[in-house]
């Protein structure tokens, strides 16, 4: 892995913004309230009225902007956020916390008066998955006008995320959302774009993804969805992933590598899956004339970027909470890239972010600095052992990263 100075004030967060930003985090942002549930199940907490007891509260910020860019920035990653709130208490609350991280931190986002902050109240129970409770606010009329073309000035990278979960960037089929992500292709940034899985009743989620996709991803050199959001979106029509917007498909590698590819043929890049604890799942284009349009974060070796398909597992952490890890997954991804690291390294610092997440209730204090992140991966760190079924892959020669059959760097790849 590819260290920084090694000072100690590199083991400290910065606490204050460079005038240009690397990396422009843009889109969603709310307010988090987390109860500590304890050992309360999912079971107790359903129960029509019910009184569980539970114990104190973290109020954090929350979605893209603050999960993805809040951990870029204590990664070391001089990041520049850009979301939207509204002049109320929320808002205000937001602003503030973004400021606990930096003099700088909040400069780059927009108030609207008399609007609604976004806010979410995270459910996490013992032994179930997170449930949300989420009113978007703001969010809904965020546009491509509120990224100006001056505030794209010097960046690499543009990091948009939770699309479904703001009104104006799924209607119309998605144009807005195009127009933003195609003016900043224009300007020669590298384009990241995350999702968020929509209410399958909500209007979000009655909109042809497949269609936006098609749209949005010829300017997408990044695309770093989940598994259960690559299925609805890719399942919403009947397309074989499933028979509606909420059908579920059992997670193998084989269904993986046919999503990914789908998604390679509608013009991404490089397609990363979040497949929770079991890792990160990465397949790459093999046109080197789409990796050469990469934008300002290309990465030093096109040639080890071309025609993979690789997957990495996470390493071994004790979860205090999984909200915002997929976020941290794709801030250490994009962290890698920017350090110039080989793909498998880049995915390698994507999870080993990811499980500094998890050992904290929040979303991003458990994160360390990057030479921290390194030194902690070379000192032997425990990945876990993958659960799926890895038929027709190859162990890679790091110890931690699996070769897939479509992997141009095998001796038989498909």
């Amino acid at each position: 892995m590819k260290h920084p100075q090694d000072r100690p004030e590199h083991d400290r967060p910065p606490s204050n913004v460079p005038d240009e930003a690397d990396v422009i985090v843009a889109g969603h942002i709310c307010l988090d309230l987390i109860p500590d549930l304890g050992h309360a199940g999912l079971a107790a907490i359903t129960v029509p009225g019910a009184l569980v007891n539970v114990g104190g509260a973290v109020l954090s910020t929350g979605g893209t902007v603050a999960n993805s860019g809040l951990a870029l920035h204590r990664l070391g990653i001089a990041t520049k956020l850009m979301g939207k709130v509204g002049d109320d208490p929320f808002g205000r609350l937001i602003l503030d916390a973004l400021r606990g991280h930096g003099s700088g931190m909040a400069d780059g986002m927009i108030v609207s008066a008399g609007e609604q902050s976004s806010y979410s109240i995270v459910i996490s129970p013992r032994g179930a998955d997170r449930i949300f409770l989420h009113c978007p606010g703001t969010n809904d009329t965020f546009q491509a006008s509120d990224v100006s073309d001056e505030s794209l000035a010097g960046a690499k990278l543009l990091h948009f995320g939770y699309p479904p979960l703001m009104k104006d960037m799924y209607s119309n089929d998605g144009r807005e959302l195009e127009k933003l992500l195609a003016r900043a292709k224009a300007k020669g940034l590298t384009v990241s774009l995350d999702m968020s899985r929509p209410d399958p009743d909500s209007p979000a989620g009655q909109v042809d993804w497949r269609s936006i996709l098609k749209r949005v991803l010829p300017y997408v050199d990044l695309y770093l969805p989940s598994w259960e959001e690559t299925v609805f979106m890719l399942g919403a029509n009947g397309t074989g992933f499933g028979t509606g917007a909420g059908a579920h498909t059992d997670l193998n590698t084989q269904t993986l590598a046919l999503m990914a590819g789908q998604l390679l043929d509608m013009g991404a890049a490089v397609v990363g899956i979040k497949i929770g604890e079991e890792g990160l799942y990465v397949r790459t284009t093999g046109r080197a004339d789409r990796l050469r349009q990469f934008g300002a974060a290309v990465p030093k070796s096109l040639t080890d970027w071309e025609g993979r398909e690789l997957l990495v597992p996470c390493f071994e952490a004790t979860v205090a909470g999984t909200t915002g890890a997929g976020d941290s997954t794709i801030a250490g991804f994009l962290c890698g890239l920017l350090h110039g690291l080989p793909l498998e390294e880049t995915m390698t610092a994507a999870v080993a972010v990811g499980a500094c997440s998890v050992e904290a209730l929040d979303a991003t204090s458990g994160i360390v600095p990057w030479p921290a992140v390194v030194r902690r991966i070379e000192q032997g760190w425990r990945r876990r052992t993958p659960a799926l079924p890895m038929e027709g892959w190859a162990t890679g020669t790091n110890g931690g990263c699996w070769i897939g059959p479509y992997d141009k760097h095998r001796s038989n790849p498909v």
